[in-house]
């Protein structure tokens, strides 16, 4: 009984809401349609001169104290005085305070403005820097006009929304009410910048490969398949950017990078969205200890940069990206932190057995390299808090990698984990194309016995590599995940600006 009350309360509330709603939107096109009629269509104005943002103003007061200055920008509050109004307004650098006079502005404007004016209009403000009574920097206006209409009201408070995942389909809104939000993306963008100066000034090229391929390869994923109806072919979205990329470096370029988008037709959860963006970089003559230096001082530069520190905070983790980071085989991770010796295993029998003993479920493709991996995901990565390179991967987990010479069982591979996710991933490149197509073969008959995730045998990448690939170093970054980290986001949703969403479905 009390829950069919407590339905009906929500039903009742919700009703109220999509009326009040409903009443307000009548309202504000009532507003914009008297606008239009006396001759003042905001929609109709096509350009506003600005001399001045509203954060350049507030930092930089002794310049604009006393000056005119001409700003643009949204009204988030309004407090009406009579004679007198109070707003706040917000550009896209920040927010300050305009002074609205009757007897400065005129009889004229100011009725227009508490007739027309709603939270959320854009207005175009021409005034006088100075700062008020109370101290606070501000704008007195001594010209006004909205610009654009808003015909939906702002919410007041995101948190009061049922729908939990509307900052994500609505980021236009979001970006208005929370201005955290929009500092996160400006430290993304910048975060962005970063890696590409301290690459370019690396010696690096960047450079842009297709996004659509003929051959899914690069990575273990599921592709997005798509149709090229000229071809009449199957295409699928980039899942990695490596393969033409070391097809440059067989080409004869040295240093190259891409920062692009790739799409994995997999899961999503907080780490993970159908496309994102991936670092990839390459380099000639090197191996994958240049990889781990590059690793090492491109985040730590990247940090200092953008954030002024390379100490900082995650989920109320202390990282410190200045120290070294820690340097760990996956076997001897396994071994401190689950206590299983793997360099003791030395067939697959035993290797199923190990996991059988330890409740680890394994396929039955899995080999022994597979199972040290499953050892490793269950024992080891939620205590890699700090910034932790695991190197030499089992070769079964690495079809792009060069073996170790003194080990051919495990590649010179590793991962770097902090705060126990993966943020980075790099090899020495294989460069042999008889062991790579013995690698591409295997991946295509585990993908012919039900892996979604394996690639097929890519001709033309193999042929390149006959002609000749120095020994290379290469890495991948992925940057959603670098940018959760360097702004203490917990979910991949607030670093992107338009996350995929299942659609609403109409009603």
């Amino acid at each position: 009984m009390q829950e069919n009350q407590n339905q009906n309360t929500q039903a009742e509330t919700d009703e109220l809401n999509e009326q009040q709603l409903s009443e307000i939107l009548q309202i504000r096109r009532g507003k914009l349609a008297e606008m239009q009629n006396a001759g003042n269509d905001p929609f109709k104005i096509t350009t506003y001169e600005t001399t001045a943002y509203a954060q350049d103003i507030v930092d930089k007061f002794d310049e604009y104290e006393e000056k005119e200055v001409r700003i643009a920008g949204r009204i988030m509050s309004w407090r009406d005085m009579g004679k007198a109004a109070f707003m706040d307004l917000r550009d896209a650098s920040g927010r300050i305070q305009l002074y609205v006079k009757i007897d400065v502005v005129g009889e004229e404007t100011y009725q227009n403005m508490r007739s027309y004016l709603d939270i959320g209009d854009i207005v175009g403000v021409s005034g006088i820097a100075f700062r008020t009574r109370r101290g606070e920097i501000s704008v007195k206006a001594h010209e006004m006009a909205i610009l654009s209409k808003s015909l939906l009201p702002l919410p007041e408070k995101w948190h009061g929304l049922k729908d939990t995942d509307m900052r994500f389909r609505q980021r236009y809104v979001d970006l208005i009410v929370n201005p955290d939000v929009r500092d996160a993306f400006v430290k993304r963008s910048k975060i962005i910048t970063e890696i590409r100066n301290f690459l370019n000034d690396e010696g690096f090229l960047e450079v842009e490969t297709p996004v659509l391929h003929s051959i899914a390869g690069g990575a273990s994923a599921r592709p997005f398949i798509t149709h090229h109806n000229t071809l009449d072919i199957d295409m699928y979205l980039r899942i990695a950017l490596e393969l033409h990329l070391k097809r440059l470096i067989v080409g004869g370029f040295d240093k190259v990078y891409e920062i692009g988008r790739v799409f994995r037709n997999e899961g999503m959860d907080t780490r993970h969205n159908p496309e994102f963006t991936l670092l990839e970089l390459y380099q000639a003559f090197t191996d994958y200890h240049g990889m781990m230096d590059i690793t090492e001082n491109l985040i730590r530069n990247v940090a200092k940069k953008v954030l002024g520190t390379a100490q900082i905070t995650y989920d109320d983790t202390e990282i410190d990206l200045d120290k070294p980071f820690e340097r760990l085989t996956m076997s001897d991770a396994v071994l401190k932190y689950g206590k299983v010796d793997f360099s003791k295993i030395e067939t697959l029998e035993d290797a199923r057995a190990l996991a059988k003993e330890h409740h680890i479920e394994y396929e039955e493709r899995h080999q022994k390299g597979d199972i040290l991996n499953l050892f490793f995901e269950t024992y080891v990565e939620e205590h890699l808090m700090q910034p932790t390179f695991i190197m030499d991967h089992p070769v079964e987990i690495s079809p792009l990698a060069k073996r170790k010479p003194n080990d051919p069982n495990y590649t010179e591979r590793f991962e770097l984990f902090i705060v126990g996710r993966e943020h980075a991933n790099a090899f020495s490149e294989l460069n042999d194309p008889i062991d790579q197509r013995g690698r591409f073969e295997a991946q295509a008959a585990a993908k012919a016995a039900g892996d979604d995730e394996a690639c097929d045998v890519d001709e033309d990448y193999l042929t390149a590599m006959e002609y000749g690939m120095p020994p290379t170093g290469g890495l991948g970054i992925g940057i959603d995940r670098l940018v959760m980290l360097l702004t203490n986001s917990a979910s991949i949703r607030d670093v992107l600006l338009f996350p995929t969403m299942k659609p609403i479905a109409n009603k």
